[in-house]
């Protein structure tokens, strides 16, 4: 950060704007390449000293994909369909959602504490260290999901025209779960108990999630309605509409208005929280790294 930048921070900093979304938004004026710098750079430096560098971060994935292939494909002989479809597939198509959405959020949680050098001696915007750190998973999410796609292809499920609605699934769950991460940043930057919490949340919702079971299949109407309040579901369901079911995500029946409702008031709310929260703590945050 230059003289300069570092004198507009400051000066910004004490004629503080009256809400904390106006705070984030003027921390990422003007700094789009050097978060993108940032985010390439997180990578390497998350890999630094192995061989492969980067490459690891799709090679883990991929390995416990192909795992998951042999299992059910060769070691278990298909075991099943799920709504007419191999369950290896069914299963595909929800773990590489599922493999972003853990990362953004677990990573997310960490990213102040983990970056703290950039809060404690550069002064540098906390907004900008949460945005890079997810833009570092989503990266990788691209590379998992061109493998994924590839898959697909050779077994005969692509291309389709509803492919093209991994351009609307996967930037709004980009952010979602960047926006989220303004509320559990901080927080975990003050509390590691909350971020081991975050953990423990995880594990419990990889199940409550519909990666290994279809959330659709639930006969209770309250049980499965009530499912529509966990957004993971949202965007792994939307994933298998966009490369499996080829189905529309803009096909506005009453149970899909009520899911899609739901997500963006849960986006709307964590945009206020998140927001209130972040300008809240920001000033607090270095004194307590």
């Amino acid at each position: 950060m230059t003289d300069t930048e570092k004198t507009s921070y400051f000066y910004t900093t004490k004629n503080e704007e009256k809400t904390g979304l106006m705070t984030i938004f003027r921390e990422h004026k003007g700094q789009g390449m050097k978060i993108l710098r940032l985010a390439l750079s997180n990578l390497q430096k998350t890999y630094k000293g192995a061989l492969l560098g980067p490459l690891w971060a799709v090679i883990k994935p991929s390995f416990t994909l192909f795992i998951l292939w042999f299992a059910f494909a060769v070691g278990l002989r298909g075991s099943g369909k799920v709504n007419g479809f191999p369950r290896f597939f069914f299963m595909l198509t929800g773990y590489v959602p599922w493999f972003y959405i853990n990362e953004a959020i677990l990573q997310g949680a960490r990213s102040i504490r983990n970056n703290k050098q950039y809060v404690t001696k550069l002064s540098f915007p906390m907004s900008n260290i949460m945005t890079f750190t997810n833009l570092s998973s989503l990266v990788v999410h691209i590379g998992l999901t061109l493998i994924m796609y590839v898959i697909l292809l050779f077994a005969g499920y692509c291309p389709s025209v509803y492919n093209l609605q991994f351009f609307y699934y996967c930037p709004m769950m980009f952010l979602f779960f960047w926006i989220l991460t303004w509320t559990t940043a901080p927080m975990a930057a003050f509390s590691k108990d909350f971020e081991n919490l975050i953990g423990s949340v995880m594990t419990g919702m990889f199940w409550l999630s519909g990666i290994v079971w279809d959330t659709a299949t639930v006969k209770n109407d309250l049980i499965r309605k009530s499912l529509y309040f966990n957004p993971i579901n949202y965007f792994i369901n939307g994933y298998r509409r966009t490369f499996l079911y080829e189905q529309s995500a803009f096909v506005f029946t009453r149970e899909n208005l009520l899911e899609t409702g739901i997500m963006c008031g849960e986006m709307i709310f964590l945009i206020l929280l998140g927001s209130y929260y972040y300008k809240k703590l920001r000033k607090l945050i270095p004194d307590v790294l």
